[in-house]
């Protein structure tokens, strides 16, 4: 079973998950999202936030983070009964898992793409708030979401790596209508016009005289 939450801090708002115990931890390490983050102290649940396509995880609103230190502290057995605890977060793919670790456990990849937010008391007010949105699924398809979401990406890549061609088609056919323009100017600048009687001037030489005799 997977329990979901909405977290209302920020707009939109944002999905946050966990699983009921260890052995949904480890669909979830399997099949995490790649902007999702992994948030735990010594002991607790794992809490995952799903990102939107433009937000960054080293760039989460303060109030947000809040939320899931608070979730994360509320689902710790030892956790929940200290003052204050110390949570880690970290991309989906940093996530190390290796044969020999016990269910639900997990080490990083690289350790300076984690982050540390220190979580004080229990605030009631923020467990009652995302409390009043948790919903509960038994066997919600976390491999089928995932392959969704990836496909999504891969079409707002196509749509943002076409718009960038065309921008870069429209530039560049400015370009050359600019151009254009300016050769087309420069042909026609008056200092650069001359008469016919210039024309003639450059060679021999006029007999005005000459010509009315």
């Amino acid at each position: 079973m997977v329990y979901y939450f909405t977290s209302t801090v920020v707009d939109p708002p944002a999905i946050i998950y966990m699983g009921k115990d260890k052995e949904e931890n480890e669909d979830l390490i399997k099949h995490g999202w790649e902007e999702d983050f992994h948030v735990h102290p010594h002991s607790s649940a794992h809490v995952y936030l799903r990102l939107q396509v433009d937000q960054s995880w080293e760039t989460i609103p303060t109030s947000l983070l809040n939320d899931l230190g608070q979730l994360v502290k509320a689902n710790s057995i030892a956790g929940s009964k200290e003052k204050s605890v110390m949570v880690v977060y970290t991309p989906w793919s940093n996530l190390l898992k290796t044969a020999g670790m016990a269910t639900g456990e997990v080490s990083f990849h690289d350790h300076s793409k984690v982050k540390k937010l220190q979580v004080g008391k229990k605030d009631n007010s923020i467990i009652r708030r995302l409390e009043k949105t948790k919903t509960e699924i038994i066997a919600p398809d976390l491999a089928g979401e995932k392959l969704a979401m990836e496909k999504e990406k891969r079409r707002l890549a196509r749509e943002a790596a076409n718009a960038k061609k065309q921008e870069e088609l429209r530039l560049e056919q400015e370009r050359r209508e600019k151009a254009v323009k300016n050769s087309y100017d420069s042909i026609f600048v008056e200092s650069n016009m001359r008469s016919n009687y210039q024309n003639a001037g450059d060679g021999e030489e006029i007999d005005l005289e000459e010509d009315f005799m």
